[in-house]
């Protein structure tokens, strides 16, 4: 077994396995070498990935979290195979991810967890009660889609400007459920990161605008014949609209035209109107995972 640093050819092995580690989570190549190539300085970002037998068979990521007014945030994933696990893989990664972060001066560390890797997080310190349920759906077998209030327009995100959809997503964010404030994010650092990234497929994406501004969007993020919700917001002065129901219907239309035939989300469980918009699309529930945190 080998530990070393991921580099941009590891992009198409590391999306593998994390599939087929979690069948309810997409990644595409494109998007994995982007996550390991792409970050602000600020992160001290660590990629590691984990080899036996010549093959790579698992992931450790970890750094400081840039998006919040939190001093110290740090965030922590480790992932192995599970054809691999009980070899200590995982032990190794932790061990040296655990080490950068106290080397880059984090305070306060983040993770989730399966309820298979519970057990393995809370030996390291790890404690929490919050829950990140997983689901899914067909997107071609839909409810009717809702009418589109007066006043509203719906566009494609390839339509806007990066700066519109900055401004909706940085106000929206504010109240997401977590365990920091997403309250620190800067344009450059989203642009380069969340815009620019190739797992956003901005012509599925969907935005719900009044006027110049955008009052609610949803981004989806494609790989083959699958899509991942990676950020529903409503702004918070166009809530109880129904607009977030009525985007995300517009986009996994669009998505089943597009020959997607799974659709996957998370969402945590104090979120309680997406999930009754979720309930209402019809995603099913496939995975619980906790969130997790440790002082170091």
């Amino acid at each position: 077994m080998q530990i070393r640093p991921a580099v941009a050819a590891d992009a198409d092995e590391v999306a593998r396995v994390r599939r087929e580690t979690f069948s309810y989570k997409v990644l595409s190549a494109a998007a994995a070498r982007h996550m390991i190539t792409v970050q602000s300085p600020g992160e001290r970002f660590l990629a590691l990935v984990a080899e036996s037998g010549g093959r790579l068979v698992g992931w450790g990521s970890a750094g400081l979290n840039v998006w919040t007014s939190d001093e110290g945030k740090g965030n922590i994933s480790i992932y192995v195979h599970p054809d691999h696990r009980q070899a200590g893989i995982g032990r190794a990664l932790s061990d040296r991810l655990h080490e950068h972060l106290q080397e880059i001066g984090a305070v306060r560390v983040s993770t989730s967890a399966t309820p298979d890797g519970l057990e393995f997080a809370k030996r390291r310190g790890y404690d929490g009660s919050r829950q990140v349920h997983f689901a899914g759906v067909d997107p071609r077998v839909l409810p009717e889609q809702p009418a589109t209030p007066d006043g509203i327009e719906l566009v494609t995100i390839d339509q806007l400007e990066p700066r519109q959809v900055y401004l909706a997503d940085s106000i929206s964010s504010l109240d997401e459920p977590g365990d920091s404030p997403l309250d620190a994010v800067s344009y450059e650092n989203w642009l380069e990161e969340i815009w620019n990234s190739p797992a956003a497929n901005h012509e599925l994406g969907v935005a719900a605008v009044a006027g110049d501004e955008v009052a609610a969007f949803t981004i989806l993020e494609r790989d083959g014949d699958r899509v991942w919700s990676g950020m529903t917001g409503t702004v918070p002065a166009y809530r109880g609209r129904g607009l977030a129901k009525l985007i995300k219907s517009a986009a996994l239309r669009r998505a089943a035209a597009a020959g997607i035939t799974g659709a996957f989300t998370s969402n945590d469980d104090e979120n309680g109107p997406m999930l009754a918009i979720n309930n209402w699309l019809g995603y099913r529930r496939i995975a619980t995972e906790h969130g997790l945190q440790r002082t170091l």
